[in-house]
């Protein structure tokens, strides 16, 4: 379940991240935050007229960049962002949790309460980040007819 935050949570995000409190990082902050799946920029583009594609394009990697935000790819390999834990800081996601792709529905969940054994490389290899994904039905499809 997403944590709702308010304006004055999100401008202490900025600021604590060095960055300026503009009304377009804001809105993309609370739009993230809104959010039980990972976005698309085009899924942004589409309920943010407002902003346009290149000042989205600038505002999602400045977030990524700095550890607000991370992107996980879905079945299409399409881009999409979902909000950070806390553990994350700036040029290191922490991000390390199963992210589940619904063949249905399409939507890309981040599941963070699974355990995750610690991952063991041959001598000489050192990770700097994975990512697990997982293909299936999410509960919301599964409770519908299919077609």
């Amino acid at each position: 379940m997403t944590q709702v935050k308010n304006t004055f949570q999100f401008e202490d995000m900025l600021k604590k991240h060095h960055l300026k409190k503009t009304a377009p990082r804001l809105r993309v902050l609370s739009m993230m935050y809104s959010k039980t799946t990972a976005t698309s920029q085009p899924d942004l583009e589409n309920v943010m007229h407002d902003i346009d594609r290149v000042t989205l394009y600038r505002i999602l990697n400045i977030f990524e960049e700095k550890g607000i935000i991370h992107k996980v790819f879905d079945l299409n390999g399409t881009a999409n962002y979902a909000v950070c834990s806390s553990g994350c800081q700036e040029n290191h996601h922490h991000d390390e949790h199963l992210h589940f792709n619904c063949t249905r529905c399409k939507n890309v969940y981040c599941i963070n309460d699974l355990y995750l054994p610690g991952l063991t490389l041959p001598e000489g290899f050192k990770a700097e980040s994975f990512t697990l994904y997982a293909n299936g039905i999410c509960p919301k499809c599964e409770k519908k007819p299919h077609h």
